[in-house]
């Protein structure tokens, strides 16, 4: 049930701590989400054509994000992540994809980490108690679905004006599927749950290595293999970067650059900051791509419980008692337990005050832990795509590609819609472009993809 927070407030009782404020600020204007922006133009000349439409994502520069995803430094400990989990006096609750120890960084890892919250919640509440849920993305919304049986009250806070958090379906009618903005990849074998109904899939399958010459043969992960088990011998862990080259192997090598572009796309870092002892599962060459409305789903898993948008949640008072919430507005009202799912990028600037002040274990793992990034830029083409392949996984090898990651989406939706990824230090750098230069280097970076190098 979507309510605005003075519905909110008003119909909120005097609770734990004995605190509610209901303050006559005017509601704040949400911040408004990534739309849909037409090619920039004109555009330098490239042997690409400029599509009818681009959109890209902007999650390094998101305030409610400061990032993409989480990933593992080099000597942090994945034990780190389940010292984050653990609840504070069994009134403080963290979920998210940065407290999964088995699928950190992934749509699978937040969901899995909202179920596990909701457990321990359990575990821990009595009958009619009052829970906030800060964040209505997947973890968020995975707490308020496992909660939904429960005779407790569900309220959940989020930021933006929209659910989903780091997923993000913009539905657009110029676009013939909806922009996937956020994460939206799968393993080919991977799903979250059957209830509610995941949205439609498309296998991606085939893959196709290119460099400015011409088409090579794939590049094997057997280099990044072999330095990940020679680093687990060694008495301390040391950079993914490092145990390439402690093996003999060159990170620069064209081909094993690619690789590792590809692989900061799902690990959201590169090779030198990335734990060798932990390293993220190396991306295969056949997935699914979503190609439904994530929003609706995660609309569906929060269910009946009190959504209230626009909402951003600036500080948790807690004791024995319950805990405090206040909002943007300087509002605040009082729960019986909170579960705090915002991104580790906001924890890492202090985006919500704790009073008192977290524990060490719990500053010591948000300060441990890195946030990376990942950006993707769609481009839709409505006339004759220029491209000769049926292969959905494209990879630049060598060259000056900016983006070196690529999804088809021809063979599997009939839609001539190219989405391009990148990862790391480089995503970080693409966000900070301009519309025109993003979109140019996405076109040059397109273009070992142009039948010999020219277009109709």
């Amino acid at each position: 049930m979507k309510m605005t927070r003075r519905e909110l407030l008003i119909g909120t009782g005097v609770g734990a701590l004995g605190v509610l404020l209901v303050s006559c600020t005017p509601e704040p204007k949400p911040t408004p989400t990534r739309s849909i922006t037409p090619s920039p133009s004109p555009l330098p000349t490239t042997v690409v054509p400029a599509p009818a439409a681009s959109v890209r994502s902007a999650w390094a520069r998101d305030p409610f994000a400061h990032g993409a995803a989480s990933y593992t430094r080099v000597g942090v400990q994945q034990s780190t992540r389940q010292k984050l989990a653990e609840p504070i006096q069994n009134r403080v609750y963290f979920a998210g994809e940065a407290t999964d120890v088995d699928d950190p960084g992934t749509m699978r890892g937040a969901f899995h980490s909202g179920q596990s919250a909701a457990m321990r919640l359990r575990a821990a509440m009595a009958g009619g108690e009052r829970i906030a849920v800060i964040g209505a993305g997947l973890a968020g919304a995975a707490v308020a679905s496992e909660l939904a049986d429960a005779d407790v009250e569900v309220t959940v806070f989020e930021a933006r004006d929209r659910v989903g958090g780091r997923v993000h379906s913009h539905l657009d009618d110029a676009w013939p599927v909806p922009v996937q903005l956020g994460s939206w990849l799968l393993d080919a074998d991977d799903a979250l749950g059957d209830e509610p109904d995941f949205p439609e899939m498309s296998d991606l399958t085939a893959a196709l290595w290119r460099s400015p010459e011409g088409a090579i043969e794939p590049v094997s992960p057997a280099p990044i293999e072999k330095a990940v088990a020679a680093a687990e011998t060694l008495p301390a862990d040391v950079a993914l970067a490092e145990a390439l080259i402690d093996t003999g192997a060159d990170p620069e090598e064209p081909g094993l650059a690619a690789l590792l572009a590809h692989l900061a796309t799902t690990a959201a870092a590169d090779a030198e900051v990335l734990s060798s002892w932990f390293p993220p599962e190396l991306p295969a060459d056949a997935a699914k791509a979503v190609v439904g409305d994530l929003g609706a789903y995660v609309h569906e898993l929060v269910g009946d419980a009190q959504l209230s948008l626009a909402s951003p949640v600036t500080r948790i008072a807690y004791d024995d008692a319950g805990v405090s919430l206040r909002l943007g507005t300087g509002e605040s009202t009082s729960f019986d337990r909170v579960v705090v799912t915002v991104p580790l990028g906001v924890l890492q600037r202090d985006g919500i005050e704790f009073s008192p002040q977290l524990p060490f274990g719990h500053r010591g793992a948000i300060n441990a832990l890195g946030m990376g990034h990942i950006e993707t830029i769609w481009l839709r083409y409505d006339d004759k795509p220029f491209w000769e392949t049926d292969a959905a996984i494209w990879h630049v090898v060598g060259g000056e590609a900016t983006v070196r990651t690529w999804i088809n989406l021809s063979p599997s939706t009939g839609e001539n819609v190219l989405v391009g990824i990148v990862g790391g230090d480089a995503a970080e750098e693409f966000a900070a472009l301009d519309e025109n230069e993003a979109l140019t280097a996405a076109l040059i970076s397109l273009e070992p993809f142009a039948p010999s190098g020219e277009t109709d």
